[in-house]
């Protein structure tokens, strides 16, 4: 609380709006339920413009976020009554309308706040929702993402987002689906697709081709944020969950290390290892331990393994060989183009780079600027003409200002 206190005015209402309209929308969702989203999402907007009124006015109250949960709550008990004034004045004949919706109070205590948003994770990651909508949605709902954030974060317009959001709560009304965990025998069908969606939304951050560093980094920490939601569940404690959460902790630890202060791209081998996070390494090993109980082998066990060893920081044969390894094993499990190509530089340092070289051009993914980039890496000390070649070309297609620095730089050398 005394954090909140000592916050500027002009940061206090924003900071509670990242933090709170997700639990507050939550909480009403799965009050009213799918049908008037809406709603929910309207009487929580309501509810910070009238802090943002009256707070300048009467100034900051004791207790901002009580504050805040107590006027959700009035709003939400004045919508039903309403409602149900409405329904008798048109529908008089009906003379046995429940009241008890009208007086029934909004539960805004922690532990439903905490189980409102994990049975909201599970309903807009359900399987009929496509992904891009999930992320959206999951932005927007649990991560209390405005719109031009969410069209920053996807590289697109607030038009876009708002057709594909609006698409998706369609599709949730269409299919009825409830604000609630799935029957035991499906929680872990249905885990799978709540983990990808994490995984998307982490990817989409520490990948973004976005220029905006905040808010590529505020998309990690809720992406995190919201596996440490299952995480501390028990139904939802799984290997899979654990493993997601290590390697989010692990690629993590060296956010800061991968971009300049310019916003210029820093490869791995030229990172500041100073700049590396030791509590958050330290962290993905806690979690990485967590999720070697029982034999379940997923993607993430191995991604989180990989990661592992690159936040070691001296550079041994041992930690390439066993980097090699790890990517030949999610090859077999989930063969990606990325995770090939990723293989291929961890094969040049643990054997040769002229093996790499050959093993690389059999991938021929002559859209990515990656491909090109890592091929002039490998030739580069052998063959310098083919190098800057595969340089150039990695630069034009380039679609970041930090990716094509890094290219300007590399072509520079030669």
């Amino acid at each position: 609380m005394g954090v909140l206190l000592c916050m500027d005015k002009g940061e206090l209402i924003p900071h509670l709006f990242r933090t709170e309209y997700r639990k507050i929308v939550s909480v009403l969702c799965k009050h009213f339920g799918f049908g008037q989203m809406e709603l929910a999402e309207d009487i929580a907007s309501d509810t910070f413009l009238a802090a943002a009124q009256t707070w300048p006015m009467k100034g900051i109250p004791d207790q901002p976020t009580a504050w805040l949960y107590n006027v959700a709550k009035n709003k939400a008990k004045n919508h039903l009554q309403r409602d149900h004034i409405y329904s008798k004045k048109i529908f008089p004949e009906i003379k046995n309308i429940p009241v008890a919706a009208s007086e029934a109070e909004l539960d805004l205590s922690p532990q439903n706040i905490n189980d409102s948003q994990l049975q909201m994770m599970f309903a807009i990651c359900h399987p009929s929702i496509p992904p891009e909508a999930q992320i959206g949605l999951s932005l927007r709902i649990l991560c209390g993402f405005g719109i031009e954030e969410i069209a920053d974060a996807f590289l697109t317009n607030k038009e876009t987002i708002n057709k594909r959001l609006f698409r998706a709560k369609e599709k949730l009304r269409e299919e009825k689906i409830e604000i609630a965990l799935p029957p035991l025998p499906e929680i872990e069908k249905r885990l799978e697709t709540a983990l990808r969606t994490i995984y998307l939304l982490f990817s989409e951050g520490y990948y973004s081709e976005s220029n905006n560093k905040t808010i590529r980094k505020e998309l990690c920490i809720e992406a995190m944020r919201l596996c440490n939601m299952l995480v501390e569940n028990t139904c939802t404690n799984k290997p899979e969950a654990n493993a997601l959460l290590s390697l989010m902790c692990f690629q993590s630890s060296r956010f800061d290390a991968r971009i300049d202060k310019k916003g210029e791209l820093i490869l791995y081998e030229e990172q500041d290892r100073s700049l590396w996070s030791a509590e958050l390494i330290s962290t993905g090993g806690y979690f990485l331990r967590c999720a070697s109980v029982g034999d379940s082998l997923s993607k993430y066990h191995l991604e989180a393994m990989i990661a592992f060893w690159n936040t070691q920081q001296e550079d041994t044969k041992e930690k390439w060989e066993n980097i090699l390894q790890l990517y030949n094993r999610l090859l077999q499990i989930e063969y990606s183009p990325i995770a090939a190509l990723n293989r291929t530089y961890a094969l040049s340092k643990a054997n040769t780079k002229q093996e790499a070289i050959t093993e690389a051009e059999k991938l021929k993914l002559e859209t990515n600027h990656f491909y090109y980039a890592l091929l002039g890496e490998l030739y580069t000390d052998t063959d310098s003409a083919t190098a800057k070649q595969h340089f150039q070309k990695a630069l034009s297609l380039a679609k970041t200002h930090a990716d094509k620095q890094a290219m300007q730089k590399k072509i520079s050398k030669f």
